[in-house]
């Protein structure tokens, strides 16, 4: 029986090293070792040895086993390692090929312009304040002369949350607020950039959402001069230095007197054509002198000082400025649409 098992060991460390591949390593690991192996049948001859040689031969199985197993294992990882070699070469990459680009994001072009806005104001000493989107009617309407049964609330479809909570549908609470923390002390000088909300029937000019930037001066000796200086250093440094504008006599409940404010449209020079509607001149916001009325509810003395508020689309001025047609672009996403605006 030691030369059987002495002559197992040799044939099978043999054929074990001229496997080449993972089914024939299992197919011999199982001629040798398993259930039914080779080995096991030795073991049951065991019984017919004397006490003397049980021992002796007891060992001798253990050392066939183990250099069997020892093999097989190491062979394994041979086989492994040889195939996982193939796989890389079969497989290589080109290291010094360039690299696919990875397409980036851009600002979108309503962030952009409010941005634009943002330097512009805050160079000429502004600050920006902000405000909650949900609002009381007390400061969306109440604090800017506007009861609840004034008349010219219907110029305002709004989204009612409760009877006194809505969704703004401007930015003018910020102005009030902001009023309010100062304590009558002047100056006050702000803009307030921001979301707003009112139930216009979606067009090519409206949306039911859109975005304002709104503008306010407090302060004693506040003209209308003071206004237009502002405005027009604005349209200059956002339209181009030879800019002109215009105020046009209009209504806005917080503001007395109140004006509409006209660019020198930019396509024709001011002589008439289809973007202006052959007038010369396009509409870009609303502004006029803080309401008195305004001014005593937010702690101010109308008698000692006087202030100016304006108010613009933020979507109007993007539609003026890169020549869009249509502001449903703006929300759509279409990044067809949106990679004009890439700058990179």
């Amino acid at each position: 029986m030691q030369t059987r098992l002495q002559e197992m060991k040799e044939s099978g460390l043999g054929q074990i090293s001229q496997v080449t591949e993972a089914a024939q390593l299992q197919e011999l690991r199982v001629k040798y070792l398993g259930k039914k192996g080779e080995l096991t049948e030795l073991l049951r001859g065991m019984g017919s040895l004397s006490p003397e040689e049980r021992p002796v031969v007891g060992q001798l199985v253990n050392e066939v086993r183990e250099a069997l197993e020892t093999a097989f294992s190491r062979k394994q990882q041979a086989i492994e390692e040889a195939a996982l070699n193939a796989k890389l070469s079969s497989q290589t990459v080109d290291v010094t090929l360039p690299g696919r680009p990875v397409p980036a994001g851009t600002m979108h072009p309503l962030s952009r312009i409010i941005e634009e806005i943002e330097d512009i104001f805050i160079g000429l000493g502004f600050e920006v304040a902000e405000g909650p989107e949900v609002e009381m009617d007390h400061f969306n309407f109440e604090m800017l002369n506007l009861p609840k049964d004034h008349p010219a609330r219907d110029m305002q479809d709004t989204f009612y949350v409760t009877d006194e909570i809505l969704m703004r549908t401007h930015t003018s609470p910020v102005q009030a607020r902001t009023m309010l923390k100062k304590e009558g002390k002047t100056p006050v000088k702000i803009i307030c950039p921001g979301k707003v909300y009112r139930r216009d029937d979606d067009d090519a000019t409206h949306s039911h959402q859109f975005t304002q930037i709104e503008g306010l001066v407090v302060d004693k000796g506040i003209g209308m001069s003071d206004l237009k200086g502002i405005l027009l250093t604005f349209a200059r440094q956002m339209f181009g230095e030879n800019q002109q504008i215009r105020l046009r006599p209009s209504f806005f409940p917080f503001t007395e007197p109140s004006a509409e404010v006209d660019l020198q449209c930019f396509n024709c020079g001011g002589h008439g054509c289809r973007v202006c509607k052959q007038t010369g001149w396009i509409e870009i916001l609303g502004s006029g002198m803080v309401h008195p009325r305004v001014l005593e509810m937010a702690g101010y003395n109308p008698q000692e000082v006087s202030g100016f508020a304006f108010g613009m689309g933020v979507e109007r001025i993007a539609m003026l400025k890169y020549g869009v047609e249509d502001i449903r672009h703006f929300y759509t996403n279409d990044v067809r649409f949106l990679r004009q605006f890439n700058r990179g």
